[in-house]
């Protein structure tokens, strides 16, 4: 599937490079030429980007978030240099005050600030001051853009007037319209209405740390698995409609999910508080870091604080053998371990090793507490499981944590098919 989406894309930018070489016939010379080139490979580049944030599920499955995200930040950004790139060319061109004047001008200003907004938005020093819930809203303006561009395409586009034209752009944002409509929308939508999720109750888990066991209609249905996790709305009042990515905490069952949320933000905060009965609106399932990626034999977990969560589905979902499973748990204070009594029984009943680490971080570039500073982090990965190596290591914390195990990971030679990771968002 992953070849089949590159092939895709190179497919679709060596069309438009067709298209454009096919209609090249601009008295204004080479500069004009190349600068609409530039906002053609942009506008695709950006319809690529809409159908990645659609979370069509089969890509989902051959990506993972990860590679997912990895990609659509690439696509995004390359779109917006080569949009600024048309700009420029446009101005060296000499259309001077055609930048303003033109017809469906104003709508390409109108989406090129969308765009602005959202580039800014997801640099990653401003995208970490954010709330989720603002930066989630703020990126939505990529939408925005996209649709404010079409009416300068085809108004003014001399490279949209030929019917081989036309019915390739149409034919492209057709496809990315219908995705988005079909997969964030239409799917959830039903979903939502089929299962009717409602909150059955909530609980403490540790301080700062909260559960929410939901039931619904026929779950058994529901194409969910350990490990994955779903973009949540709850109808409590305002602010109902923003989502929140939580991940299951536990396996799901035929009448009843849980998620657990560690209480950070606006959403989290709200989470806290809800009342049985309130109704949820579901997005998802989404990840692929499940029992499907599981290679059998011995496995190796590694979470951090609210990053156990789909570890501990997983610890009850995978088939591994008795005594084969380790996860090292860390937090920075004893009273922020969650899960204990389930983790005993993992323990008692299945052999789960568990290794707490408790305590501030040794150091920014290390995943493990002060207490054991003088070990190098790949070293404490071996002291841990000596045959690493050929463990399934499944890995879920902050992400500058997460880097830091990876690393040490890939040191000891664990091979990148056994390494798993996933973002709960872009």
């Amino acid at each position: 599937m992953r070849n089949a989406a590159r092939l895709t894309a190179v497919l679709s930018l060596i069309i438009v490079t067709a298209l454009w070489t096919a209609g090249r016939d601009d008295a204004s010379g080479g500069v004009a030429a190349w600068g609409r080139l530039a906002a053609l490979w942009s506008a695709d580049l950006l319809l690529i980007q809409v159908v990645l944030m659609a979370r069509i599920p089969w890509i989902e499955r051959a990506y993972g978030q990860d590679a997912l995200a990895r990609v659509h930040r690439w696509t995004g950004f390359a779109s917006f240099h080569l949009l600024l790139a048309h700009i420029v060319l446009a101005t060296v061109a000499g259309f001077g005050w055609g930048l303003f004047t033109r017809p469906g001008m104003l709508w390409a200003w109108a989406a090129t600030a969308a765009l602005v907004l959202v580039v800014i938005t997801s640099r990653r020093r401003v995208r970490h001051r954010l709330r989720y819930e603002k930066w989630h809203l703020l990126h939505l303006y990529a939408y925005l853009g996209v649709g404010l561009a079409l009416p300068h395409q085809f108004l003014i586009g001399s490279d949209f007037r030929g019917p081989a034209a036309r019915a390739y752009w149409w034919t492209a944002y057709a496809i990315a319209a219908g995705s988005v409509l079909l997969f964030r929308l239409a799917l959830p939508a039903w979903r939502t209405v089929r299962h009717r999720l409602t909150v059955d109750r909530v609980t403490t888990e540790a301080p700062g740390l909260v559960s929410v066991y939901l039931r619904g209609r026929r779950l058994d249905r529901l194409p969910a698995r350990a490990g994955q996790f779903f973009v949540w709305r709850f109808l409590d009042g305002r602010g109902a409609l923003r989502g929140n990515p939580f991940s299951l905490s536990g396996p799901p069952r035929g009448d009843a999910l849980r998620i657990t949320v560690k209480v950070v933000g606006d959403g989290s905060e709200r989470v806290s508080t809800l009342r049985p009965g309130t109704r949820v609106l579901i997005e998802g399932p989404y990840g692929r870091m499940t029992a499907a990626t599981y290679a059998g034999g011995p496995v190796t977990m590694l979470a951090c604080g609210v990053g156990v969560t789909p570890l501990l589905a997983l610890l009850w979902d995978l088939p591994y053998g008795l005594g084969k499973a380790t996860l090292v748990y860390r937090t920075r204070h004893p009273h922020e371990v969650a899960f204990l009594d389930e983790l005993e029984w993992l323990a008692e009943h299945r052999g789960v090793r568990l290794v707490p680490l408790v305590g501030p971080r040794a150091g920014a570039g290390s995943w493990l507490p002060a207490e054991f500073a003088d070990y190098e982090d790949g070293e404490a990965l071996r002291s841990l499981a000596p045959d690493i190596a050929r463990h399934d290591v499944y890995v879920c914390g902050p992400d500058a944590w997460t880097e830091s195990v990876l690393r040490a990971a890939r040191a000891v030679g664990v091979p990148p098919a056994r390494l798993h990771r996933e973002r709960f968002g872009w």
